[in-house]
């Protein structure tokens, strides 16, 4: 299994997409992809059905021999993955991974030179959504599809969620007691939470998706009194949940619960709980329009999605999709960031966020996936 870039002398951008760069590109792009097309060059593929649908896919898939996949899932997370499904198959993987904007970022930047390496790309959702509107993706069809929730699909359904990330408030139960873990956002408000609260520095498509699901005035009116209570901006959600178990911060809004989950394993003083309205953030796998290895493509994206992989994913402490495989991190009501406030409204929320909590500073976010 290889974790390098696919083909000679191809090197990676050198410097990731900001998220505000995304809503740049997807201009042209959502011009592009308005204009519709047909070059579909696999679509009888990746549409198949039929009782012997399984089985014809796995030869050809091993006439092929190799999937390509571009993806933003850390090493440690992504390498059993693959080797699983290797041993399954007899296929190879070549991997590539690199922050969810380098691999949009090289995606694009290959198909805008004509060059069609990857077979797959498995990423975030804003990501992804660009790769669709750039018309790097097909749509497909998976066994698996019967396992997964409606939110697990865009409306176009060009790629599908594989794993979420859900912001939840987490706890240090050492230092909230349990009659003071708030109900509904709106208790964060409250003088007793002042300089207790942390947020997340990035997060800026939650608090769209937050203000959306509120209303604008009240869920303005909300974070600006969340903003009066001082709350604590930090980078990184897994340095969050680590500031969390070490009680440096009592409370915070906007972290993810699969962290929680992660530092509870190993007896810190943590938890989390799910306030409506809970946010998602999608991490998708779709498959490639111009795939070099479509069968290839397909199979490992039902392999992906099948209880095995998302097995998997869980045992990797990530939140998986499918409904067949049983977590209680996903088990509770949830939504989906929609990804036009990402790409398409980023300028409106990032002013919004940064005179709210950072004093107008620009967004320094780490790349986590």
């Amino acid at each position: 299994m290889s974790h390098q870039p696919p083909g000679p002398g191809h090197r990676p951008g050198r410097r990731a997409f900001h998220r505000a760069a995304l809503a740049t590109l997807a201009l042209p792009i959502l011009a592009r992809a308005q204009r519709g097309g047909t070059d579909s060059p696999h679509r009888a593929i990746y549409m198949a059905q039929g009782a012997d649908r399984d089985a014809r896919l796995l030869a050809e898939a091993k006439k092929q021999g190799t999937v390509v996949m571009y993806t933003s899932l850390n090493l440690k997370d992504s390498v059993p993955i693959t080797e699983a499904f290797e041993k399954k198959t007899g296929l190879k993987v070549e991997l590539w991974r690199a922050s969810s904007e380098k691999v949009l970022q090289r995606g694009v930047t290959e198909a805008r030179a004509g060059r069609y390496s990857p077979d797959i790309f498995e990423t975030n959702g804003p990501e992804m959504e660009a790769l669709y509107r750039e018309r790097l993706l097909d749509e497909f069809w998976s066994p698996y599809f019967k396992d997964l929730p409606p939110a697990a699909f865009p409306s176009h359904r060009h790629y599908v969620a594989d794993r979420f990330n859900f912001f939840t408030i987490g706890y240090n139960t050492n230092l909230v007691k349990p009659n003071e873990v708030p109900k509904a956002y709106e208790d964060l408000a409250d003088p007793r939470w002042a300089g207790r609260v942390g947020l997340e520095a990035g997060d800026v498509d939650w608090f769209g998706a937050m203000v959306h699901a509120m209303g604008e005035q009240k869920g303005l009116a909300f974070f600006r009194a969340l903003a009066a209570n001082r709350p604590q901006i930090r980078s990184g959600h897994t340095l969050m949940a680590e500031l969390l178990a070490s009680g440096e911060i009592p409370l915070i809004a906007d972290i993810y619960n699969h962290n929680v989950e992660r530092l509870k394993v190993k007896d810190a003083p943590v938890e989390w709980k799910a306030i409506e309205p809970t946010f998602g953030r999608p991490n998708a796998i779709g498959v490639a329009r111009h795939a070099p290895h479509p069968h290839a493509a397909l199979a490992f994206a039902d392999f992906m999605l099948s209880p095995e992989g998302q097995e998997l994913i869980k045992k990797r402490n990530r939140v998986p999709s499918s409904r067949a495989v049983h977590t209680k991190l996903n088990d509770f009501p949830f939504r989906m960031i929609d990804p036009v406030i990402t790409l398409d409204e980023d300028a409106k929320w990032e002013k919004l966020w940064t005179d709210l909590f950072l004093k107008g500073k620009k967004i320094e976010r780490k790349s986590e996936s």
